[in-house]
C-alpha cells in the first residue's frame, strides 16, 4: 500500500500535465498562425482556449471518475451490503493511497463484525448447551445409575455377561457424552495461573507413554528450550493436549505424530478466512481459529505454540470451518462424541490462546495453539 501513488499527487499530475500540453499547444500554434495569418489571431485564440476547456473538461471527468468515483461507489456499495447483514460482502483494492486504505479498514471493520458475530452465536451456544448439559445430567444421570445397578443385579443373578458387558458399554459411552457436555459448558471456577508449558508437555507426553497410548504410533517429542510462561490452568492445558495427542493417535495408527512446544511470535492476518471470498493466504494459514484477528495481539507478539502433528488422512477442508463445534466430528459413527475438540477450543479461549487446523508436515493434520507470554520469566 506504500507503493502506491497518492489521490492528491495523482489528480495534480495529471491535470497539471495537461494544461502544460494545452498552453504549450496554444502558444506555439499562436507563434505560427501569427507568422502565417496575423489577422486571424484572435479568433484562433478563442477556438484553441474552447478546446482545451472542452478537452481539460473531458480528461478532468475521466480523471475523477476513475480514481474517486468509481472506487468510492465500491466501497459505498461494500458498506450497504454489509449494514444489510451480507458479511461475505468485501471492498475491491484501489489504485490510490488514500482509497486502498479506506478499503482496507473497512474489510478490517467487518473481519470484526463476523468475530463478534461469531462470538455472540458462540456464546448463546454455550448457554444452551449450558441448560441442556444441566437438563440431561439430572434427568438421564439418575436413570443410568439405575440401569447400572439392575446390570450388576443381573450379573449376579448369572444374567449373559456378553449382553451385559454390552450394556454396561454403551451406558459408560452415554455417561461419557454427558460429562462432556457439563465439561463443554461449565466455566472454569479456579484462577489463572503461570504455568511452566515445557514442564506440561512433558508430563502430559510421559503419561500416555506410561498409559501405553503411544504404542501404535511412532511418536515424538519436540519441546524447545527457553518456553516463555503463560497464565492457564495446568491441569486443563494438560488434558487439552492428551485429547489432541489421542486424536492424532486414532487418526494415525501405525503412522508418526509429533507433540511439540516453541516460543513463536504472533502473526496477525489481515485477510483471515472469515468470508467465503476471501483468498487463502501464502503466509501460515489458519483454516480456523477460535477468535481470529484477536485485537489484543500485536504483530510480533511472543508467546508459545503448542502443536500436535500427525500423518494420518487431515482434516477434509469442508469440515475445517466447523471442527471445534460441539458433536462435529470426522470419526466413524459409535467412535467419538464430537465433543473432544470443542472443549479443546474451549479451555484454550478461555486461556486467552488462539486454536487453529493446518495442514502438517507429516501429511496429516497439525492442531496449532498459541497463547501469548504473561512474565518474563523462563522455563
Amino acid at each position: 500500500m506504500a507503493n502506491r501513488p497518492s489521490l492528491r499527487t495523482e489528480l495534480l499530475l495529471n491535470l497539471a500535465f495537461l494544461a502544460a500540453v494545452a498552453l504549450l499547444l496554444g502558444v506555439v500554434s499562436v507563434l505560427l498562425l501569427n507568422n502565417v495569418a496575423p489577422e486571424r489571431v484572435l479568433v484562433y485564440v478563442l477556438v484553441v482556449v474552447g478546446a482545451d476547456v472542452a478537452i481539460f473538461i473531458v480528461f478532468g471527468h475521466y480523471l475523477v471518475t476513475r480514481l474517486v468515483l468509481r472506487p468510492m461507489a465500491a466501497i459505498v456499495r461494500t458498506a450497504d451490503a454489509v449494514a444489510a447483514g451480507n458479511l461475505d460482502a468485501r471492498a475491491p483494492d484501489a489504485e490510490t493511497r488514500e482509497f486502498a486504505d479506506l478499503a482496507t479498514r473497512l474489510n478490517r471493520m467487518t473481519d470484526f463484525l463476523v468475530d463478534a458475530q461469531g462470538q455472540l452465536v458462540r456464546s448463546e451456544k454455550l448457554a444452551s448447551v449450558g441448560r441442556m448439559a444441566s437438563g440431561i445430567a439430572h434427568e438421564v444421570g439418575n436413570p443410568l445409575g439405575a440401569v447400572g445397578t439392575y446390570v450388576d443385579v443381573l450379573r449376579r443373578r448369572g444374567g449373559d455377561a456378553e449382553i451385559l458387558d454390552g450394556i454396561r458399554r454403551e451406558l459408560s459411552r452415554i455417561d461419557a457424552i454427558v460429562r462432556g457436555l457439563l465439561d463443554y459448558a461449565r466455566p472454569g471456577d479456579t484462577p489463572l495461573e503461570l504455568v511452566d508449558v515445557a514442564t506440561i508437555v512433558r508430563g502430559a507426553y510421559a503419561l500416555l507413554e506410561a498409559q501405553g497410548a503411544l504404542r501404535t504410533v511412532t511418536a515424538r517429542l519436540e519441546v524447545r528450550s527457553n518456553l516463555p510462561h503463560i497464565r492457564a490452568r495446568a491441569s486443563h492445558l494438560e488434558q487439552a493436549i492428551v485429547n489432541l495427542v489421542l486424536n492424532a493417535v486414532d487418526a494415525a495408527p501405525g503412522g508418526t505424530i509429533t507433540l511439540g512446544a516453541t516460543a513463536w511470535a504472533w502473526q496477525p492476518r489481515e485477510d483471515a478466512p472469515h468470508r467465503r471470498s476471501d483468498a487463502p493466504a501464502a503466509l501460515f494459514p489458519r483454516l480456523h481459529v477460535t477468535r481470529p484477528n484477536r485485537p489484543e495481539f500485536r504483530a510480533g507478539e511472543s508467546g508459545v505454540l503448542l502443536f500436535v502433528a500427525d500423518s494420518g488422512p487431515g482434516v477434509p477442508p469442508e469440515d475445517r470451518s466447523r471442527i471445534f463445534e460441539p458433536f462435529v466430528t470426522t470419526k466413524a459413527p459409535g467412535h467419538g462424541t464430537g465433543l473432544g475438540l470443542a472443549i479443546v477450543a474451549r479451555t484454550v479461549d478461555e486461556f486467552g490462546g488462539v486454536i487453529w487446523v493446518d495442514t502438517a508436515r507429516e501429511g496429516g493434520a497439525a492442531f496449532k495453539l498459541f497463547f501469548p507470554a504473561t512474565a518474563a520469566v523462563r522455563s
